[in-house]
């Protein structure tokens, strides 16, 4: 009797080892593409640095930081155009800002600002979903829609290995399963649901392989190899753009911070287990050695790199912080297109009260 054995893992895609030396086909990608990519990766870990000290500092609210998961995000972001559509979760700012999030529009958000939710004009990024896997199910909306309009786009849904229990995701790889729809599911497994280790969550060895149950293809890269993630991402938005369904792309990395500046890893996570990713398997270092070993990047362009993107980062804290204050009333004009009747007098009701409590002060 032949038998799916649960615990046969799939093998995981490399293109560059941990010192960034070539052990798979390296794709053909222009030089000021690949340093295009790694530039974005230094501007996502400097302003990710910096707004984790924002909210420590009072600055913004509760921030979910994504260090460590650079290469995932820039990767796979580079795998897309601008025409398709994309549902990110909470974690995927450093993708969002490489797609063309202005980064004062992201910390906005962390502000409590309503604008932090508007994306570009020129882009079909959604907002932040907080909400754990309902973007997957509004992914495969888009991307159903796309096919029946006779559109070449695709959707592609991030999410965390988290996701992975909800239902949503079943739902939602089920229903694009079976109308073939031009989806990603693009999964960044960064072992850790909050405090619940990947190994409390499932019993498969890993998320790419449930892509079988639903019968569509399970690509499983190394998350922390920029140009790996590149190539499964492509093969995926390709294999959807030519009508040939879904695919679920896992991305194996780790996140170096907590889970949102809420949260206290030192009281779940090996302290050996966070040296091992931080000193062997940053993303970034990784890239770095590559580029250089080609001769396309030196220490100079390395040393103003960096300079370069703490100015930018530091402009936009600028831009966030003189940022006109937004009326608390404004949250009532965006639960629908036309304010109805009920919201017009919810709103009248809150700017009295709101009066009446100036006026005692």
């Amino acid at each position: 009797m032949d038998v799916y054995r649960a615990d046969e893992p799939k093998p995981l895609y490399r293109v560059l080892d941990e010192e960034g030396s070539p052990v798979g086909s390296v794709p053909d990608l222009a030089e000021d593409r690949l340093v295009g990519m790694y530039r974005g990766m230094v501007l996502a870990r400097t302003f990710d640095e910096r707004a984790l000290n924002l909210q420590r500092q009072g600055r913004i609210g509760t921030y979910a930081p994504f260090s460590g998961q650079e290469a995932a995000q820039i990767g796979s972001f580079a795998a897309l155009e601008k025409d398709d559509w994309v549902f990110p979760s909470y974690r995927e700012l450093a993708g969002m800002i490489y797609h063309g999030l202005p980064m004062e529009r992201a910390l906005l958000y962390s502000m409590g600002h309503p604008d932090g939710a508007k994306m570009p004009e020129d882009s079909r990024m959604f907002p932040v979903q907080i909400v754990i896997a309902s973007q997957l199910l509004h992914a495969v909306g888009a991307g159903w829609a796309c096919r029946l309009k006779g559109e070449r786009s695709v959707a592609a849904a991030y999410f965390g290995d988290g996701a992975t229990s909800e239902g949503d995701f079943h739902e939602a790889l089920n229903l694009a399963s079976v109308f073939s729809v031009p989806v990603v599911f693009f999964c960044q497994n960064n072992g850790w649901a909050i405090s619940v280790p990947v190994s409390h969550q499932m019993r498969s060895a890993t998320v790419a392989q449930r892509a079988v149950a639903y019968g569509i293809e399970g690509i499983r890269v190394d998350g922390n190899d920029v140009l790996a993630v590149y190539e499964g991402m492509l093969r995926a938005v390709d294999r959807a753009r030519a009508g040939e369904g879904p695919t679920l792309v896992e991305a194996v990395t780790y996140r170096l911070g907590p889970h949102t500046t809420a949260d206290d890893p030192t009281r779940y996570r090996d302290e050996e287990e966070l040296k091992r990713w931080r000193e062997r398997r940053d993303p970034i270092v990784r890239f770095r050695k590559f580029l250089e070993n080609r001769g396309i990047w030196s220490e100079e362009q390395e040393r103003a790199e960096w300079e370069q993107a703490r100015r930018a980062v530091d402009e936009a804290v600028v831009r966030a912080e003189s940022y006109p204050k937004a009326d608390p009333s404004f949250a009532f004009e965006h639960v629908y297109a036309s304010m109805t009747p009920d919201l017009c007098n919810q709103r009248d009701e809150w700017r009295a009260r709101a009066s009446r409590r100036e006026g005692m002060q």
